[in-house]
């Protein structure tokens, strides 16, 4: 927002002071994002009485700056000058004022001036200034404590601001109501379920004056990206070691800290490799992922709780033939280092109050310990340690893959069954002809996931827990669901019970154009 100066006083005495002023707030990097200067004698002819445009200029401004020298100026009819009529219509309209009085000697003055700086100061706090550098000084101080009260210039942490026109109303209760019952499970929370949302904002230190703060709206808002919009999560897949164009699959997830990093660790458990093992011991087939799931789910909670959300910058996530990059805006704090991360350390949350609620719903620990476990994790299945770096204003975590087609083990568990059979989500130059299929289909659809819906719809009519068991998923993603949402708008799948989508027994099979494409694709049906 840009607040309007006005200017006080058309005498010649203080000219020169006037016009630096502007000069200068106008010409400062920081000033002008958040001020434009009126000076009156800026304003064309017009036939207009003098003294109706100089009060006019004064209802519309913002802040008033008002010089008082030694000379009181030219009066009107009733024995007041300008500078006086303005400074009086200021505190009449409730405008913010700043006065700066030139010299220390007020004997000096004309003494309807000396009167005019009595009034003045008994009604405001005056700085007096000796010349141009002085009155500079005594400006840019004041203004700096103008936008700090007006909230408009930071000195608290983003995340503890509040968030510029957001509101209670921008705060999803039902979102409020999930944290708060998955809250209590894993770290027995205070607060009861059905808490109101304020309450539980406030109880978290969510609130900045009764506003929601940066940290509320990103936890917690309806639509976190109308007001941050680069806190959306680009997920990019290649089939190569480098980014190239077009991109076989690229998405970009919205919503709040707790659904980014959901979606994006759902992108990318979907397209990496994974060995399915044998129902001997259970009813649920064990799967056996390349990447160990809690490390990937690590690097991407990283990367959206510590990321710097005042930078125009979004997290990228890019998987790679043969490794996992996890870009973030921001840098390690500066009492770390690279070589620190790999020892034990302190936690320093860049954004601490978004990192509480995470840590409240289990979705990552305080101990400092995160990226430590990553490392762990990645020696215990064989793999090579991860990597950090700094690239520019970009903290990057490498995850390497291993060697195509070979699901490293858990060393710290029994070993696979040799009967598993290893699933590959990226198209190899010979080999099955299956996985040639889905590699045509995936190149189509953009996405790997609503691929093997195809491929399992081809097979059987399925319901969506079926289908998330034939992917090998626990549970019914929310990427699953849209994948199926997106093949029921392009026409390749349809329901079985259309007249009512909500029944039990609900389930989707492929329609007369997915069999056609996918026949002109190579496969049976």
């Amino acid at each position: 927002m840009i607040e309007r100066i006005f200017i006080s006083s058309v005498q010649k005495e203080l000219a020169a002071e006037r016009r630096a002023l502007k000069d200068y707030i106008e010409g400062d990097a920081l000033f002008r994002r958040f001020f434009e200067v009126f000076l009156f004698e800026d304003l064309p002819a017009s036939d207009r009485r003098a003294d109706d445009v100089y009060l006019d200029e004064v209802d519309r401004c913002d802040l008033y700056l008002g010089l008082f020298g030694n000379e009181y100026g030219s009066e009107d009819a009733q024995g007041v000058s300008p500078t006086e009529r303005e400074f009086d219509r200021a505190t009449a309209r409730g405008k913010g004022r700043l006065i700066f009085v030139k010299g220390t000697d007020d004997n000096t003055r004309q003494t309807k001036m000396a009167a005019l700086v009595r009034k003045a100061g008994s009604q405001l706090i005056r700085k007096r200034f000796a010349g141009g550098p002085d009155l500079t000084a005594a400006v840019y101080a004041s203004l700096i404590e103008h936008l700090e009260r007006a909230n408009m210039l930071r000195t608290r942490p983003f995340d503890a601001t509040a968030c510029l026109d957001a509101t209670l109303a921008d705060i999803s209760n039902e979102k409020v109501q999930w944290f708060l019952e998955r809250a209590q499970r894993e770290r027995q929370f205070a607060l009861d379920i059905g808490t109101p949302a304020a309450t539980v904002l406030a109880h978290l230190n969510l609130l900045d004056g009764g506003a929601p703060t940066h940290a509320a709206v990103l936890l917690f808002g309806l639509k976190p990206q109308r007001f941050l919009l680069t806190s959306e999560v680009k997920c990019m897949h290649f089939h190569g070691t480098h980014v190239r164009k077009p991109i076989p699959s690229y998405q970009i997830y919205k919503g709040t800290v707790f659904d980014l990093v959901d979606q994006a660790v759902d992108f990318v458990m979907s397209k990496i490799d994974r060995a399915v093992g044998t129902r001997a011991a259970s009813n649920q087939a064990p799967v056996t992922y390349e990447l160990p799931p809690e490390a990937v789910a690590e690097a991407i909670v990283n990367a959206v709780v510590h990321r710097d959300y005042a930078s125009n910058a979004s997290v990228q996530i890019m998987l790679f033939a043969d490794r996992l990059e996890v870009w973030n805006p921001g840098a390690l704090p500066a009492s770390l280092t690279f070589e620190r991360l790999r020892q034990p350390h302190a936690s320093i949350p860049h954004n601490p109050l978004v990192c509480e609620p995470v840590f409240l719903a289990r979705y990552a620990e305080k101990a400092g310990s995160g990226i430590l476990d990553m490392i762990a994790l990645c020696r215990e299945v064989g793999l090579p340690e991860p990597e950090f770096r700094q690239d520019g204003g970009q903290f990057v975590q490498t995850i390497w893959r291993p060697r195509t087609g070979v699901i490293p083990q858990d060393r710290t568990k029994s070993g696979p069954s040799q009967n598993q059979v290893v699933e590959k989500p990226n198209p190899p130059v010979v080999g099955d002809g299956g996985i040639r299929l889905e590699s045509r289909l995936e190149s189509r659809l953009e996405s790997r996931l609503a691929a093997k819906v195809v491929l399992l719809l081809d097979k059987r009519e399925e319901g969506k827990a079926g289908l998330a068991s034939g992917l090998g998923h626990k549970s019914v993603s929310g990427e699953l669901h849209k994948q199926i949402g997106r093949l029921q708008e392009l026409g390749w799948i349809e329901m079985t019970i259309p007249d009512k989508p909500n029944s039990r027994l609900q389930k989707y099979r492929l329609t007369a154009k997915g069999k056609q494409i996918l026949a002109s694709a190579g496969g049976k049906a």
